[in-house]
């Protein structure tokens, strides 16, 4: 029988895909990532399935898009009867651990997974509900707003950092515990996904990093900023949800911002190397597949945009790397999606999912990497704050398609306009392909029943908030626990047998 490899994940948060033209770019300082790269499967185009935290990881994690898994916003419940990659590889035989962030929103906060080794940085319960029976309604609270911006610089420590630092420092301890077990005859395979919370707002960074930037050639955005006016409907309401009004941003805080971000993503490149190198000093390297990813991106001033919330190539576009055995290298152009990601872990562990898999969204990469074609077009969805009601977006080959019922069409040639400055939903000269993606709107979503799906969502999620938070309240933030009894040295114990079997490699 054939080794299962063991699979490493690693995701991180609000990083574009447009810093990730084959690799990271390079002006960035990410010594590991560019290593990882030269060895990886790098998907140029690849989206999220709908840009925003919870709806984006739930569609990772189960390969279906919000429409499908009712993940609609970050306060949408992630039911326990979506299978999830994690679901598929324990069933299989593999220990399926998480490390960090993954945005689970109600009583089930393990969606699959065996163990979790850290609380996760977001709220599990329903308090971030957006409201689309008050359109321009911002709840203060909890909304973005710029001063991730204004507050852009450095710091020693911060409440993400700590987060991050947690979450590396725990996900190489249980390497090393798979490490232990890997000289068993038969050792369980392993699927870790290790998931930080940076390079996501606020831009805010240890000095260490930030120094390395000081003269970065990417501090300007590429398109200025546009004026309220002049933006399309969807940005207009993004303008108001981020609370533009009340900002008076400026050139030196738009370039600390994203001097900020790059900072964290070489923040982030040392965690990347950090699990890498306790692979390789433990002999697990070869022997574990590595995928890495991020929910979605950052427009980070491109039209005087941040944040995502959009299907902008900033905010929708996301990178995606796999290396390892079974995984061809190279650098593939046709779109993908991070709902592809749960049939690709499946491909690589030998898991049939025919049983499911009408009812998902994505397709294996394995076939891609290795030279094959593939048409199926990728598909979008979003219906978070700052919509008024569900948008949807279609890549197909070099355009990309966005409908939304309450607003002017958008169609933009990738390849030509890679900026997507030039809208040409209203040429007559594309009248017949703007009818054809319409039709594949047509046959792929009632927009109608989205839209009362939705508002039904959030109308229940307003009256059972305030009511779970009315008297005893009974959290559903996932709480790591630890056997303290069974660490270290305990009196139960025998000296000799454990110091033995926590020694990695063994005593001669």
């Amino acid at each position: 029988m054939t080794r299962k490899p063991n699979i490493l994940i690693v995701m991180v948060d609000q990083l574009a895909g447009t810093f990730f033209p084959d690799g990271p770019a390079g002006f960035l300082h990410a010594p590991h990532l560019k290593a990882l790269a030269a060895r990886a499967a790098r998907f140029r185009n690849n989206y999220t399935a709908s840009p925003l935290c919870a709806p984006g990881r739930a569609a990772f994690m189960s390969g279906q898009l919000p429409s499908r898994t009712g993940v609609y916003d970050n306060a949408a419940e992630f039911t326990s009867s979506v299978p999830t990659f994690a679901h598929h590889l324990r069933a299989a035989g593999y220990h399926t651990v998480l490390s960090g962030k993954m945005h689970f929103v109600g009583p089930d906060q393990m969606h699959g997974f065996e163990e979790r080794l850290t609380t996760d940085i977001y709220p599990a319960d329903f308090g971030w509900t957006p409201d689309y029976r008050k359109p321009g309604e911002r709840i203060d609270w909890w909304y973005h707003n710029l001063g991730s911006v204004t507050g852009a610089g450095t710091a020693e420590i911060s409440n993400q950092m700590e987060y991050d630092d947690e979450v590396a420092f725990l996900a190489t301890q249980k390497l090393y515990d798979f490490a232990r077990v890997s000289d068993q005859a038969e050792p369980r395979p392993w699927c870790l996904t290790v998931s930080f919370t940076h390079p996501h707002d606020p831009y805010v960074a240890r000095r260490q990093y930030w120094d390395l930037y000081e003269d970065c050639p990417a501090l300007e955005p590429e398109i200025g900023f546009i004026p309220e006016d002049k933006q399309d409907p969807h940005s207009q309401r993004l303008y108001l949800a981020s609370d533009y009004a009340s900002f008076d941003i400026t050139p030196e805080q738009v370039r600390r911002s994203r001097r900020g971000y790059f900072a964290n993503i070489t923040y982030m490149d040392d965690k990347v190397g950090e699990l890498l190198s306790v692979l390789e000093r433990t002999n697990m390297l070869d022997d574990t597949v590595i995928l890495f990813c991020s929910d979605h991106g950052d427009m980070l001033g491109e039209r005087g945009l941040w944040f995502k919330m959009c299907f902008y190539e900033g905010s929708a576009r996301v990178p995606l790397m796999v290396a390892g055995k079974g995984v061809t290298a190279g650098l593939i152009e046709a779109p993908t999606s991070n709902l592809d990601v749960l049939p690709t872990l499946c491909d690589l562990a030998g898991i049939d999912l025919s049983a499911i898999a009408p009812w998902t969204d994505g397709q294996s990469l394995l076939p891609l990497a290795r030279g094959e074609q593939r048409t199926a077009p990728v598909l979008m969805e979003y219906a978070a704050e700052g919509s008024y009601a569900p948008l949807v977006a279609i890549r197909d080959g070099r355009f990309k398609f966005v409908h939304c019922e309450i607003d002017p069409l958008q169609l933009f040639d990738l390849e030509s306009d890679p900026r997507e400055l030039d809208n040409l939903a209203a040429d007559p000269a594309h009248a017949d392909l703007v009818a054809g993606f319409m039709a594949k709107v047509r046959a792929r979503w009632d927009m109608a029943a989205f839209d009362a799906a939705v508002r039904e969502s959030q109308a229940r999620r307003w009256v059972i908030y305030p009511a779970l938070r009315n008297g005893a309240y009974y959290p559903w933030d996932f709480q790591p626990l630890q056997k303290a009894s069974e660490r270290y040295m305990r009196n139960h114990m025998d000296l000799n047998v454990l110091e033995e079997s926590k020694r990695f490699p063994r005593g001669e």
